[in-house]
């Protein structure tokens, strides 16, 4: 029988140095964005993204794959406008292009954070953006998936769902 520090056979834990990589990234993303969020989940099976907007971003190295950053549309309006600078009412060109820019900037410190571990990758591509929801990802057999989830502090945003961020990898050791 597996202790709590042990995972059964068979079962899936989530890589410390993965989580690690995933909570460092998000949080230099948001300092640059003059935002904050804290995590309220993380979890290694795939679930539908809740956001409306979605960043997509290749990755290929010693470990190749792809990251997510799936975000409410208020937390992309309010997180690019810290970004840039500027307020935004409603999703524009420049709130897209934005989601984007976090993604890479979420993917660099990811990077940076799997530097050296088992799990590096070295090339990124460019990003994608997803505006919508009620799409689906098919994940290849073999990979290894972590979602944490991050509620944005914002105190005009009501409900839960206007405050969500959540950022998954999925990868392969190639």
């Amino acid at each position: 029988m597996a202790t709590a520090t042990e995972a059964a056979p068979g079962s899936f834990v989530a890589d410390p140095v993965l989580t690690k990589a995933i909570i460092d990234g998000v949080n230099s993303c948001l300092s640059m964005c003059d935002t904050e969020a804290r995590c309220v989940g993380v979890s290694t099976i795939p679930t539908s993204d809740p956001g409306m907007i979605t960043g997509m971003i290749g990755v290929h190295g010693t470990a190749s794959g792809f990251i997510t950053v799936n975000l409410a549309e208020e937390v992309a309006m309010s997180a690019v406008g810290g970004l840039l600078q500027d307020r935004f009412e409603k999703l524009t060109p420049q709130v897209i292009d934005g989601v984007g820019e976090m993604t890479n900037l979420i993917s660099g410190g990811i990077k940076m954070g799997l530097s050296g571990s088992d799990w590096a990758f070295s090339h990124v591509t460019v990003p994608s953006v997803i505006i919508g929801q009620q799409y689906q990802i098919a994940y290849a057999s073999g990979l290894r998936f972590l979602s944490v989830s991050f509620e944005q502090k914002n105190d005009e945003a009501l409900l839960l769902d206007d405050r969500l961020i959540k950022v998954a990898i999925s990868l392969i050791r190639v």
